[in-house]
């Protein structure tokens, strides 16, 4: 006779989930679908955040560019009269937009290639401990987290006709002009950005060498490597990263740069450091063109998302893993 055996469907623990092994897909499915929901819930606030600060504006500013608003107009603008392209067409051809746009993007570009070198000079001399390090690292800070009011003022007062630069140019007998207008003015502008932007050069450099491992430069001592074979083999290859980081930031925020021209300079600024962002200000406030500045300032937004783009590129947000 065979002898059939077979475990009882009510065996202790048998339908137990809370024996080992056990799957309750059903409650795992709904527990998933709890925490989707939760985590779909703290976009919100972002999303919200986003739409009024970003959306809306921008939404608004592109409607105004492409009516024909002014003073006369702006207190009924939804019924001003459409133009479409014709301020954009009038602000390229008719205003000195494009002069604008060189300025502002070659200063920008010329301030940027200043700071780098002063920034990551500064991170390789505060790298290592030393006596007083703490007091050194806090006044290479103070260009960066002095407002850009104060930043252009200091400067205006420095640069004035008869200020401490033209007296100290005249015991050494030589006549240092005017700063604030003509020629110079350009060369005013480029060195004032990059004084004010290269700490942050600074700061994502000094990052970045706190993030090498330390075995890499043990390795080279062992081999015998130079401090200037470690700096161009070791240091300079591993800071391009945030060194390039740096760069695209300090761009953006130098061709964009309002206060520090317009508290420098004056308004209307003069010829040769005519800026962008400055340009859309006279149009919009003095001018009273608002829907002429209002293309400026989608225009402007154009052209900042070419280094903008590169941003995203280099901090990764818009990598394939990321979303993945």
């Amino acid at each position: 006779m065979a002898l059939t055996s077979s475990a009882p469907t009510d065996a202790p623990g048998a339908g137990d989930p809370r024996r080992p092994g056990a799957s309750r897909p059903a409650r795992t499915r709904r527990g998933g679908a709890t925490a989707a929901g939760a985590a779909g819930w703290l976009l919100v606030p972002g999303g919200l955040l986003t739409l009024t600060v970003i959306l809306v504006p921008f939404t608004v500013a592109l409607v105004m560019s492409l009516l024909d608003l002014d003073q006369y107009t702006f207190r009924q603008w939804l019924s001003a009269p459409f133009v479409g392209i014709g301020n954009y067409t009038e602000a390229l051809s008719r205003t000195s937009l494009p002069h604008a746009i060189g300025v502002s993007a070659s200063a920008a570009v010329i301030a940027t290639l200043l700071a780098l070198p002063l920034g990551v000079a500064a991170a390789l001399t505060t790298h290592l401990p030393f006596r007083g390090r703490a007091l050194i690292r806090s006044l290479y800070l103070i260009p960066y987290v002095l407002p850009a009011f104060v930043v252009g003022t200091i400067w205006r007062i420095i640069l004035q006709p008869d200020g401490v630069t033209n007296r100290s140019l005249a015991a050494l007998g030589v006549d240092g002009g005017l700063w604030l207008n003509g020629p110079k003015s350009y060369l005013v502008l480029i060195l004032v950005q990059a004084w004010s932007g290269w700490p942050l050069v600074y700061l994502l450099a000094l990052s970045g060498l706190q993030n090498i491992d330390d075995s890499l430069h043990e390795a080279a001592a062992l081999d015998g490597a130079h401090w200037r074979a470690k700096l161009r083999h070791i240091i300079l290859p591993l800071l391009r990263p945030p060194v390039s980081l740096a760069a695209i930031i300090s761009l953006l925020h130098m061709v964009n740069s309002f206060t520090l021209p317009f508290v420098l300079f004056g308004v209307p600024s003069p010829h040769d450091v005519e800026v962008l962002p400055v340009l859309t200000y006279v149009e919009s406030f003095q001018n009273l063109r608002f829907g002429l500045s209002a293309a400026m300032a989608v225009i402007s937004l154009v052209l900042i998302l070419v280094p903008l783009l590169a941003y995203l590129r280099t901090v990764r947000l818009d990598a394939p893993e990321a979303t993945a």
